[in-house]
């Protein structure tokens, strides 16, 4: 890193908490501690039990796996400054947990597109036929080796956006204060550091939130609107009950993902103080991976029914 006079970072967290800090400390360490359990019993829960072999559980796995990543990256560092008034890091953690944030927060959205996509082949296509009249099933579609693909298809683009951008933003110049009003490092509070241009970084930022962000909603959006079609075109109030049971959890989970996501990154920041800043971002970077997991065994009969025998 060239030009650099910056050597350290100072987070500053949650300055404004005073004798709140403990009790907040408290419920986040709680938090995360249920939130590292449950997303590690859905692996291990899907990893022992011959029937959640499928591919919607596999898929469940890589998001769970995405959850762990993303708070441990995060957490730790935001519960130290909670305690200490801040925390003291080196530029180049900085820039590190920088890009382990933005590699699980693009993989965990593609993840969630390849997610609802499964469901979509599910429930709107359960039975097709081809031209040669041989039936052609979910399971034909969605095979063991394309879920595979998909999943390293996530990750990999998922890291290497990641690792594009931190690259980029390694290569500018810091020399203004080194102190972020934040409690880990994302790319405004780094870009206001920099005493380079940041037009360029911030344009690629833009180019490349469309392959891991926009993208991915918009195949969300287009899934679950086809799946709203299909389910109220089902004659039997059964079947209507049990494809919205299908795709339910996961419509929960990626409406509370977006819609923090979203509200950090669509509302400018003129149109929000810091601390509501710093409170979307504890959504989704501490709540969302505890919600994940919640949902998805209290809402899942075979989640709750493997947990039950292993109990």
């Amino acid at each position: 890193m060239a030009g650099n006079n910056i050597t350290s970072i100072v987070l500053l967290g949650f300055p404004t908490l005073n004798k709140f800090k403990v009790t907040i400390f408290c419920l986040l360490l709680t938090i995360y501690c249920f939130s590292l359990a449950g997303n590690t019993l859905i692996i291990i829960l899907v990893s022992k039990t011959k029937s959640l072999y499928s591919p919607m559980y596999f898929l469940l796995t890589q998001l769970s796996l995405s959850d762990i990543l993303l708070t441990t990256n995060i957490v730790p560092n935001l519960l130290c400054a909670l305690l200490t008034d801040g925390i003291n890091m080196s530029l180049s953690a900085c820039l590190t947990q920088f890009y382990f944030f933005g590699a699980s927060e693009s993989s965990e959205c593609l993840l969630l597109m390849v997610m609802s996509y499964d469901r979509y082949l599910a429930i709107c296509h359960p039975l097709q036929y081809l031209a040669i009249c041989q039936p052609l099933h979910y399971d034909l579609i969605m095979t063991s080796m394309v879920c595979l693909k998909f999943i390293i298809f996530s990750w990999i683009l998922g890291f290497s956006v990641a690792l594009t951008q931190s690259v980029n933003i390694s290569q500018l110049s810091f020399c203004r204060s080194n102190v972020i009003d934040h409690f880990f490092c994302e790319i405004d509070p780094i870009l206001d550091l920099s005493c380079s241009s940041v037009f360029y970084i911030k344009v690629l930022a833009l180019v490349l939130c469309f392959p891991v962000l926009v993208c991915p909603f918009l195949v969300v959006t287009v899934s679950y609107v086809y799946i709203v079609v299909t389910i109220l075109r089902l004659q039997s109030i059964t079947q209507r009950q049990k494809a919205f049971t299908t795709c339910g959890s996961h419509l929960l989970v990626v409406s509370i993902f977006y819609g923090a996501l979203f509200s950090i990154y669509l509302i400018p920041e003129t149109g929000q103080s810091t601390a509501i800043r710093k409170i979307f971002s504890i959504v989704y970077t501490v709540v969302t991976p505890l919600v994940n997991p919640l949902i998805y065994s209290l809402r899942n009969k075979d989640i709750k029914e493997t947990i039950r025998k292993n109990i």
